[in-house]
């Protein structure tokens, strides 16, 4: 038996600790490189370091203390059954609602106070908050809760996060007055602070307060009300489902799709699900589609409601160099196990492409190398002239690939792990055949349309706005960048809160346009993807096919117009239906064997084509 690690003994002391303070002795303790989660009794929190850092402890400790306390403190089925349903007002609805039981057991226990606030700390460092530049661009759950954390437990407001809290502390103490003391009074009680807390958000309009029905009114004035709510779901074919009914699904697909080698894959219906998490802008995720292409109104054609609130960043700029070495330690674990398969891989693809720029030779010459396959002919025809051959040169044209991967929620956990360890791979094999590899990611900056759709709602809500989210087009790596250098910026798409919605149509006119521009005689886009492209913000107020006949309209445009070769490969989802030359799988871990089958196949047409 092996001796256990420095690291396993840390997880079993994490463990018991958390079924100490849950009171549940079933409580199982995971690590993650993805969002820290909860999935019942079944925690996952920040994977540290071999070395295990002092600082990264603390931030495991605290989310698992963070969740224990959930366990111990919470009712979720109380917490549900008045959760408002407007997405900002649910935001902040969950933030103050982890704010309470957090409060809890920073209160009774200095340990737990010191752990939930590294726990903060990490969230604060990836929140919209701590590059907020206006009033505009702050997120009101972040800033709400760090203050009602504040009057709670007397902690104050981490500095990163400060500018930003100031830049709305007016506005909200302004318009909650002695809110945060009443709650401080009502902290032990879940359902006395949940009134207060909607009494709150009412004040600073972020709901309207509702006409709930009495205890003793019959069932039959719910089971309407409920009709009436699922028909609305019917009329919005991609519109959200009940709260409470999200989170629950969310959290049956984080289980089963964020293990460690600990579950099965998730069923198709499971992954598509996405991962809503338990708090803040987490559960506002989408559902996505995979339905046939809706009506377009004639003479609508795509535009964007503002591109203000876009961006093109790299990956280096979205998080700092501690926490990407740490998730690209993560990468290379997972890396470790699939070592025989990645060098299989790798060599497969490199010899297959270093076929394709080997010589080769011209038969039946009347001068030049004897040919011995017709040494006979020579025999009996001594005069034969045509027994030569002749060494020729095959042209390798000068290739570039861009793999444009989809940083969407849907694909959180192993889809998105698996896209990158495969771009890794890619990177890594076609630089030794002398092939440039460019790698680039898709999403938006915010759920449910950002500072856009704020924009819109300023102007009076304009009818058919289009495009109502903030672009967010993350550069992974650089076609001209070595990937000694860049290989660290993959580790980003493990990182908490980044996959959030996507555009397709756009990020593939980017991707296609950056390949425009380059200077090699080849360029091939591969996408990697699992469905139709989702936002609900922009769905909402425009057709319910307008992302997805773009979509359609920018493929068309590249496969019959454009010089780049584009091969799409959907997770999950069928892409055969947009992509003329695409393949869908079903288990993510096909992903790496088929993308070096689709980009060996694009050099072999091309040699055949020559031929």
């Amino acid at each position: 038996m092996a001796e256990e690690t420095p690291l396993d003994k840390f997880k079993q002391a994490l463990t018991g600790a958390s079924r100490a303070i849950a009171r549940e002795a079933e409580v199982e303790v995971a690590w993650s490189a993805d969002a820290p989660s909860q999935s019942g009794k079944n925690f996952r929190v920040p994977l540290p370091s071999r070395n295990l850092p002092p600082e990264q402890v603390r931030e495991a400790r605290g989310f698992a203390d963070s969740f224990a306390l959930r366990l111990r403190h919470h009712n979720e089925a109380l917490h549900g059954k008045n959760a408002p349903p407007e997405p900002t007002a649910r935001a902040c609805y969950d933030a103050i609602e982890r704010a309470r039981y957090e409060a809890l057991g920073s209160n009774n226990f200095s340990g737990i106070r010191s752990n939930l606030d590294a726990a903060v700390e990490m969230r604060t460092a990836s929140d919209p908050i701590v590059r907020a530049q206006n009033e505009g661009e702050v997120p009101l759950q972040t800033a709400l809760a760090l203050m009602l954390r504040e009057k709670l437990t007397g902690e104050p407001i981490p500095e990163r996060a400060r500018a930003g809290v100031d830049m709305v502390r007016d506005f909200i103490e302004e318009r909650v007055g002695d809110d945060f003391e009443s709650l401080a009074l009502s902290l032990d009680d879940q359902k006395a602070f949940q009134s207060l807390s909607l009494d709150m958000l009412q004040q600073l309009d972020l709901t309207q307060p509702t006409d709930a029905p009495d205890e003793g009114e019959s069932e039959e004035g719910e089971d309407e009300q409920g009709q009436d709510e699922q028909d609305g779901e019917d009329e919005e074919r991609d519109g959200e489902g009940e709260p409470q009914a999200a989170d629950a699904a969310g959290e049956m697909a984080e289980g089963e799709a964020e293990g460690d080698g600990e579950s099965e894959a998730t069923s198709d219906e499971e992954m598509a699900d996405g991962d809503p998490g338990d708090d803040g802008e987490e559960g506002m995720m989408p559902v996505r589609p995979n339905r046939p292409q809706g009506e377009i109104p004639l003479g609508q054609e795509y535009h964007a409601f503002t591109e203000r609130f876009d961006e093109i960043v790299p990956a280096t700029e979205l998080c700092d160099a501690e926490e990407l070495d740490r998730l690209r330690a993560y990468l290379d674990s997972q890396l470790t196990g699939l070592q025989g398969v990645v060098t299989r891989l790798a060599n497969r693809l490199q010899r297959r492409l270093m076929a394709q720029q080997n010589r080769s030779w011209d038969f039946d010459q009347e001068d030049g190398i004897v040919d011995a396959s017709r040494l006979p002919r020579v025999i009996v025809s001594p005069g034969s002239s045509m027994a030569y051959k002749v060494e020729k040169d095959v042209e390798f044209k000068d290739t570039v690939v861009t793999l444009l991967i989809d940083n969407s929620g849907s694909m959180r956990g192993r889809p998105i792990s698996i896209a990158a360890i495969s771009a890794d791979i890619m990177a890594r094999t076609l630089e030794r055949s002398g092939v440039k590899t460019e790698i680039l990611g898709f999403t938006t900056r915010a759920w449910k349309g950002g500072q856009s759709r704020e924009a819109w709602l300023a102007d009076g809500k304009p009818p058919n706005p289009g495009r109502l989210n903030d672009l967010r087009h993350i550069i992974y790596k650089e076609a001209d960048e070595p990937w000694r250098r860049a290989r660290r910026n993959l580790g980003l798409m493990m990182r908490e809160g980044l996959l959030k919605e996507n555009i397709d149509g756009e990020a593939l006119m980017w991707a296609h346009n950056r390949l425009i521009g380059r200077r090699e005689d080849r360029r091939i886009l591969m996408v990697i993807s699992d469905g139709a492209p989702v936002d609900d913000s922009t769905l909402s107020v425009n057709s319910a096919g307008y992302l997805e006949s773009h979509l359609r309209s920018v493929i068309e445009w590249i496969e019959n117009r454009s010089p780049v070769q584009l091969v799409a490969i959907g997770i999950g989802h069928d892409v055969t239906r947009y992509y003329r030359r695409a393949v869908t799988i079903m288990d993510v871990e096909q992903l790496g064997g088929t993308i070096i089958e689709q980009l060996a196949e694009l050099f072999e047409d091309e040699k055949r084509g020559r031929r």
